[in-house]
This record gives structure tokens, sequence and C-alpha cells, in this order.
């Protein structure tokens, strides 16, 4: 793998759950694999009284515990001479002379800003930054999702921080777009001829993207009640995805280039306003029932849930793309806590054919679908109809599978490890842009608006089910059905 340039990551929040879980372990990945320079350094900041020492413990034994088995001490070490901890508490002006005392004289470097903190703290320590003169022009700052509450929230986070960085400089990120398979959606459509004349009306016949949860809120309580699935999910998750689904070929591999043809969805997205989102949108919120076996309380008794919480745990939408290509196709989304199982998807199912002379299944197992699966496993799925064996032409559905393990006996990087050397590299081709971030938060402030103007309350679902029965008649009434209840 090509070397990466020396730099200086620091990690706001680097004592927290985004820093130990992925950050930490994506950088370690980085060191084990050869890419990182030993004078590249990585530094945690947060408010916890630490000592480097005291840090690095923490750190160690969060990698023991995310890496398992490809935990190895001798890496270990390596990685243990890049890391040191500084005490940074946002609203105390002092605390950033020792972050610039740590960055005095490598101004050179690649700077990078890891902002993995509540959004309101993006502006007062990009200010900081400013002030002790640590933002150079060989800096990047990356803000992790949710960018503001709405739409002038996230334009006040924006016109601040791009009042001290450089939009070239400014990294949104959404992990979903850092996934092998999302990279290999992309080598499907722009990379080959194959699937280019069925990726339109009067082919497609209907778009399904699920992302969905088997845990509950966990520690993230007081967080999601002020959030919810609409703005913690659709807002970016889901509709990225759509993006990469339904924009026009790029005319190059310029990171504008791909970003002005999502742009360009996000603004034929037809708007979903008034009670016309309480026909096209479901909200549902978990009661008690069971996860892996096991019995578990509902939303509202989740610690630090308020009892007559109105946050939704899960959302479905139908959504619609004003444009010659995707008029008339439906695009089904949905997300939630404490579904059934894990799983992240994307389901094109196709038209079928005019028609048969065979005996064939039943109509809902006889079209062709190609399921991109983003996790628990990373594939891509094409099915077929093949004839059976035995006598006559009676018809089956079979599978012509993409297993990225099995097929390149390699291990995949992890979203976080993409992203992150993307981010050293200054490549903006997978973040998002301002313009592209205003246009999902004008499409999803209308949603939750009707919902409060029309006292819409989420619809109770079973902890360990799919969701609400509204969500299965959303896609019902068009004659659908979603793909894990065929």
């Amino acid at each position: 793998m090509q070397l990466l340039p020396t730099f200086d990551l620091v990690l706001f929040g680097g004592t927290g759950d985004l820093a130990m879980r992925k950050l930490l372990p994506a950088m370690y990945w980085r060191v084990t694999c050869g890419q990182v320079t030993p004078e590249s350094r990585i530094i945690g900041a947060a408010r916890g009284e630490l000592t480097r020492e005291d840090y690095l413990a923490q750190v160690r034994a969060s990698c023991e515990t995310h890496l398992g088995e490809e935990f190895d001490p001798k890496v270990w070490d390596g990685f243990a001479e890049r890391l040191s901890y500084t005490k940074i508490d946002a609203t105390v002006e002092e605390d950033f002379a020792g972050l610039a005392a740590k960055l005095k004289g490598r101004e050179d470097n690649v700077r990078a800003f890891f902002l993995s903190t509540a959004p309101d703290l993006f502006a007062p320590i990009c200010d900081g930054l400013a002030r002790h003169k640590l933002a150079t022009s060989n800096s990047r700052v990356v803000l992790e999702k949710p960018l503001g509450h709405d739409r002038a929230s996230s334009a006040e986070i924006n016109e601040r921080v791009g009042s001290i960085f450089e939009e070239r400089q400014i990294f949104r990120i959404d992990h979903y777009l850092g996934k092998e398979t999302v990279q290999n959606l992309l080598a499907l459509r722009f990379g080959n001829t194959l699937f280019e004349p069925l990726w339109r009306r009067g082919r497609v016949q209907h778009v399904q993207i699920t992302v969905a949860e088997d845990l509950g809120v966990e520690r993230r309580a007081d967080f999601y009640d002020r959030t919810g699935a609409l703005r913690d999910m659709v807002q970016n998750h889901l509709l990225q995805l759509l993006c990469i689904i339904a924009m026009e070929p790029p005319a190059t591999s310029d990171p504008d280039a791909m970003r002005d043809e999502k742009l360009k969805v996000l603004r034929a997205l037809r708007p979903l306003v008034g009670r016309d989102v309480l026909a096209k949108a479901v909200r549902g919120q978990y009661k008690a029932g069971a996860a892996k076996g096991l019995p578990v309380v509902g939303y509202l008794q989740e610690k630090d849930v308020p009892p007559d919480s109105a946050t939704e745990t899960f959302v479905a939408l139908k959504v619609e793309v004003n444009s010659w290509r995707w008029a008339g196709v439906p695009f089904y989304l949905r997300t939630g806590k404490r579904l059934q199982e894990r799983q992240s998807e994307i389901v094109m199912t196709f038209e079928d054919v005019p028609h048969s002379i065979y005996e064939r299944p039943d109509e809902a197992h006889a079209l062709n679908r190609l399921v991109i699966q983003l996790q628990p496993e990373e594939n891509i799925t094409l099915t077929v109809l093949a004839k059976s064996p035995g006598e006559g032409m009676r018809l089956k559905p079979v599978n012509l599978s993409l297993d990225f393990s099995q097929t390149f006996k390699t291990r995949s990087l992890d979203a976080y490890e993409r992203l992150l050397t993307d981010v050293i590299k200054g490549n903006l081709t997978l973040f998002m842009r301002r313009d592209e971030l205003d246009a999902a938060w004008q499409w999803i402030d209308p949603i939750r608006e009707a919902w409060q103007q029309y006292d819409e309350r989420p619809k109770s679902y079973t902890a360990g089910s799919w969701g609400p029965a509204a969500a299965s008649s959303l896609i019902g009434r068009d004659g659908f059905a979603w793909r894990n209840e065929l």
C-alpha cells in the first residue's frame, strides 16, 4: 500500500465510544499495513485528566477487545509510539495551548482534526484552533454526523466552520460511503456496461434500502431522544445510499464530479410535505420484546429516556425521484432499532418478463433481483431464474454471488480505515459537500414538521420484529413486499 504523508491526527472526543471502537483500531490497522510513517502522530483530546500512560492503557484495552485474535503486541508497540494525549475542554481557552505546544514545529505535516463530539462543539473547537493558529493551509477538519438538528442549525455550523476552514479542508463524514460494498457498487455501475441499460425506469420495478439494527439505544439515549431515526439515519446514511443508486454517471472520478451528480439526485427528490407525509412516511417506536433470545425493555423504559417520549426509533418512507431515469420508480427506505436482525442492504427488483413460456415460481420469487448487502457480511447477489433439474422446464431462482471474503481471500478495509486515509490524502470523493448537506436537510425538515403539525405519534412495534405493520402496508399498497417478508 502507498505510504501516507506524515500527519498529526487529533481526535477530539478521543476517549469516546467512536474513537475507541472505530477510529483508533482503524489507525492500528494502517500501522499494521505499513502505511503510517514513524514520524506521524495520533493525539487523543478529551476533557478527562489523564496521563499518557492512562490513555495508552485505555486504547490498548479497547484494541484488544475490538481486534480480538488479530491484536498483535508487537504491532501495538509501534502503534503506541505514535500515540499521545492532551486534555482539552472546548470551552476552556487555556486548554488549546497544550495542543499548540504538541504541534509546534510540525506545521509542514498534514493536520487532521477529527471532531467526534456533540455538534454544538464543532464551532467552538474550530474557533479555538483558529485563535491558536493551529488551522494551517495543510489542515483538514472532519465533522461527524449529525451536523445540526435541522437546516438552519446545520447552516449555522457550516458558516462558522467555513469561516475558518476552506471547503476543500472540510470533510463531512458518512461512514457508509467508506464500506467496501459501496465502493464495489460504484465499480459495478461505472466500471461495466452490463447493468447500465437496465439501470432505469422501464427496467427497474422498485428499489428497497434497509438499514436495520438489532440493538437498542444502548448508552446513547440522551443523544438519541433529541435526534430520532429520521435525523440520525435517514438524513445521511439512507439518502447517501439512494444517491449512489440513482445518480447519473459522472464525467470523471474527480470528487466534485461525483458530488455534483449526488446533489442532482437530492434536488430531484419529490418533496414530502403536509398530509402527503402521513401517507408516505411511517414512524415507529419499539416496545418490550426479545433480542437474540433474551427479553429487552421498550424504548420508554430505557435509561435516560423520558416516559412520554415521542421520538421515533423506526422510519419507513416511500420516496420518488423526479428525473427522466427514475420517474415512476418508487424507492422504499427503512431503518430502525431493535429489529429482528442487524442488516443493511440495497435491493433492486427488476421488471418481470412480458410473457413467460415456462412453468415458474410465484410472481414474488420469479423476479430478477440485485441485492447489495453492506452488513453483517459484504456481498453482491444477482437472483436469476434457471431450470430446475429433472424433466420439463420448471424454473427456480438461483443466486450469482460475489462474496468479497471468499473471492479475494483478503481482509477488507473497515469503512473508517478508508475514510481516515482519504482525509490524510485530501481526497474528498466520499465526503458530503456543503450544498449536498443543505439539500438533504431541506428535504428532511418538512417530514418532521408534518409529524409535529398533525401530532403523528410513533406506532409501536415489538422489539425483535421488523417494525410496525404500517411499514408493510406502505410497500404493500403498491403490490410489493420487503425482501425479508417475501
